[in-house]
């Protein structure tokens, strides 16, 4: 079984990712339960966090020590990628390279605000990675200057992640006047690069190729059963006994 943790980085997963056990964004718990149910390989892109417990490190490591492939992108799937890879966790795409190698280190710059899941997971914000990626493109229109793009990521930068619209970001950018304001915003959000959706779909393509069983091979490093991992065991047990 392939287990993939996805929402609003891959709104369209149930046609993008064929064949895979799609559930929603990954919170403290789901990717234990994904192993107990016989999860070979397990992808995640999306998690909870703020008002939720995020996906636990501890889970990453259960999930290794008991052969099974865990692979990361996008967003919180590149955060813990890069901080659990050197116990056999793996990155895919550009954004977790980027996590992995230092190039960014803030995880608000993968945030963003979203619909629920009954309106189809819909993007009310915009990520920071994506903004960058959008700025980086060779073939932006004639009008996108470096120094006007550099002003451009300075105005994103200066917004908290559940402010940043195009439209706050060319409500931020020094214009003359508010016709090139709005022209701003139209053309960026005709040129948006969606750099994280580009890397989810790079991670179904691995958790596709995946042959679809557990290493029968085991790390080199013993997972530990902590007294808080026991807690989560009992509190999952517990869950089981009611229904």
């Amino acid at each position: 079984m392939k287990v993939l943790f996805v929402g609003p980085t891959l709104p369209d997963a149930a046609r993008c990712a064929p064949g895979l056990d799609i559930r929603p964004p990954a919170i403290q718990g789901d990717l234990y339960r994904a192993v107990r149910d016989g999860a070979a390989v397990i992808g995640l892109v999306d998690g909870g966090f703020e008002y939720t417990a995020p996906v636990w490190h501890k889970e990453i490591l259960y999930a290794l020590s008991e052969g099974v492939a865990v692979l990361g992108a996008a967003s919180m799937g590149a955060l813990r990628a890069a901080e659990c890879r050197a116990f056999g966790m793996v990155g895919i795409g550009t954004i977790a390279q980027a996590y992995a190698d230092g190039t960014l280190v803030d995880d608000a710059d993968v945030a963003q605000l979203h619909a629920p899941a009954e309106l189809g997971w819909a993007s009310l914000t915009e990520p920071l990675v994506n903004i960058v990626a959008t700025l980086q493109q060779p073939h932006l229109p004639a009008g996108f200057t470096p120094d006007l793009c550099d002003r451009i990521e300075a105005a994103a930068r200066q917004l908290h992640f559940k402010e940043r619209t195009w439209a706050a970001i060319a409500d931020r950018v020094d214009l003359p006047d508010t016709g090139l304001r709005t022209r701003l915003e139209r053309d960026l959000k005709a040129s948006a690069c969606n750099r994280k959706r580009e890397d989810a779909l790079l991670l179904v393509a691995a958790m596709t190729a995946h042959a679809g069983e557990r290493s029968p091979d085991r790390p080199a490093w013993v997972f530990q059963e902590t007294t808080l991992w026991r807690d989560l065991l009992d509190r999952e047990n517990a869950k089981l006994l009611m229904f």
